[in-house]
């Protein structure tokens, strides 16, 4: 009787937790973009032009996201010269490499460029992202740098098998909270280079 009432009160736990968390997410701007192409877990997309708020840290992904993180949400949460609070959106993105990482956030997509409150970190750049096409794939859990590196080694070859052109450099998107422990999202993308749409779906037809 006793197993049964604390197995019962953890799935009440876990059903609130997941309402909690799905409400947050509803309130929750996601960064636009179209899908042009999708298989499973892979998509193709176009990423018209967003504003971002980016930080460089030294370190790998798992040791220096924290502080990132920590830095880009002083920002939106009053760190700047008007005192504003910015809404957080998805996902954060994050790339780099064992030595260097960058980390964003983009902003919410009613604000002005030559609007923007002005942080008072100064490690922090604001800038607009320039229109492009990604591949991407997606992948559930807690991330950490040896899933990244799965996913981006699966998406390469994906890339490679369908003769698409892709920059170097990859990106991490993450869409969660670290306190949300269910559905959660994370993608690994690249840039692809001169991508032609028309001929690729043409092609994929």
């Amino acid at each position: 009787m006793k197993a049964l009432i604390i197995t019962s009160s953890l799935v009440l736990i876990i059903i609130l937790i997941t309402g909690i968390y799905t409400m947050t997410k509803a309130k929750t701007e996601t960064q636009k973009y179209e899908v042009l192409y999708t298989k499973e877990k892979f998509e193709i997309r176009f990423y018209p032009e967003a504003i971002l708020a980016t930080v460089e840290m030294n370190g790998t992904y798992d040791n220096s996201r924290n502080s990132g993180f920590q830095v880009l949400a002083g920002y939106i949460f009053g760190g700047n010269e008007e005192n504003s609070q910015i809404a957080m959106t998805s996902p954060v993105r994050m790339s780099g490499n064992e030595k260097l990482n960058s980390m964003s956030f983009v902003l919410p997509s009613e604000m002005e460029f030559d609007k923007l409150p002005e942080p008072k970190d100064k490690r922090i750049l604001l800038h607009k992202s320039k229109p492009m096409y990604t591949a991407s794939v997606q992948f559930g859990g807690y991330a950490n740098e040896a899933e990244i590196a799965k996913h981006r080694e699966k998406l390469a070859e994906i890339l490679n098998q369908l003769r698409i052109k892709h920059s170097i450099q990859f990106e991490f998107l993450g869409y969660n909270s670290p306190f949300q422990p269910l559905n959660r999202r994370n993608e690994v993308q690249f840039e692809l280079v001169d991508f032609n749409p028309n001929e690729f779906i043409d092609k994929m037809r």
